[in-house]
């Protein structure tokens, strides 16, 4: 990763509301073409950061530079990203098409380049054919293409997503992210992506910025992130994770998935099965040790062999343990 070009860089920056809210000393390196993503509850900072970038928000003090540019002092027009919002932003009297043109005739683009450049784009997105149609004639989720597309089609040297399919329903998101990993494969674009849900940040990122409380927990792969979680906050913002307690104040995490159960003298805990749930090509069964409430994921060979009540051994596979 440190051979590739620095696009973004955010060096010591802090922006602090007038109630004191905010983020503070804020560092981050973002590499040409990775999509990056702040991850954390709502009130965390993340669409804060996004915000400065974009220059919708003036930082308190440090610095963004893009390319080694500085851009604080720029307007948001001025600066060489794009911003698309979770409400879809495009204007309901105008078809696609002058939705789209709207930005590339602002920056004075003649008439036949406009053209071929959203005829290239629609089909970018999978949208060919709704030129001339209006935005109320559009799904949510073929709106947001068109807004993406939109973004897209002033070249921005960073493309800002804040929550972009939250509003969208599931089935629906999922193929979103899909569609958006492929667009910033196929054109190599550096994307800064904020959002509330661990899977859409696990599903789409290069790295994961996992932010609490205005502060970085911890910056990594999504691998990362899920199988070394460097502070408890990760590890139970991450993923299903189980914190047993030892007896000598430390908390093991361990995954539903590193619990196997069995029937071996050889056995690290013991407990009583409490539930079992089939969910599909997994069953979830979850048992009593102490006052912890252990779930593990196993196959279903394993689940047929239990009942409620029961007493079974657990092996602790892969895992963390935290002070």
């Amino acid at each position: 990763m440190s051979e590739r070009k620095i696009k973004l860089q955010l060096n010591d920056m802090t922006k602090k509301y007038d109630n004191g809210d905010g983020v503070e000393h804020i560092n981050l390196d973002v590499y040409e073409g990775e999509i990056v993503t702040f991850l954390g509850p709502s009130g965390c900072g993340k669409s804060t950061i996004l915000r400065t970038i974009g220059g919708f928000l003036d930082v308190t003090s440090g610095d963004i530079t893009i390319d080694d540019q500085s851009i604080v002092a720029l307007p948001p027009e001025k600066r060489p990203t794009a911003m698309v919002f979770q409400s879809y932003n495009l204007w309901p009297h105008m078809t696609i098409y002058e939705n789209l043109a709207f930005g590339l005739q602002l920056r004075k683009v003649p008439k036949d380049e406009i053209k071929t450049r959203i005829t290239d784009m629609l089909k970018l997105v999978s949208m060919s054919g709704t030129e001339k149609k209006f935005p109320n004639q559009l799904s949510g989720g073929q709106q947001q293409r068109i807004a993406i597309a939109r973004s897209l089609l002033l070249k921005p040297s960073l493309l800002l997503l804040d929550e972009p399919f939250s509003a969208l329903d599931a089935k629906i998101r999922q193929q979103m992210r899909e569609e958006l990993k492929k667009i910033q494969s196929d054109l190599g674009i550096t994307v800064i992506f904020v959002t509330h849900d661990q899977e859409e940040a696990m599903a789409l990122s290069h790295r994961i910025v996992v932010m609490n409380k205005g502060k970085f927990e911890q910056v990594g792969t999504p691998t990362e992130i899920y199988d070394k979680p460097a502070t408890k906050y990760v590890a139970s913002f991450i993923g299903e994770m189980n914190f047993i307690q030892r007896e000598d104040g430390k908390t093991i995490a361990v995954r539903p998935e590193d619990v196997n159960i069995t029937w071996d003298e050889n056995r690290d805990l013991e407990g009583e099965v409490r539930t079992i749930m089939v969910l599909g090509h997994y069953v979830q069964v979850t048992v009593q040790h102490k006052d912890n409430i252990i779930k593990c994921f196993v196959d279903r060979s394993v689940s047929d062999k239990l009942t409620i009540g029961q007493t079974v051994g657990m092996h602790i596979g892969k895992h963390n343990v935290f002070a």
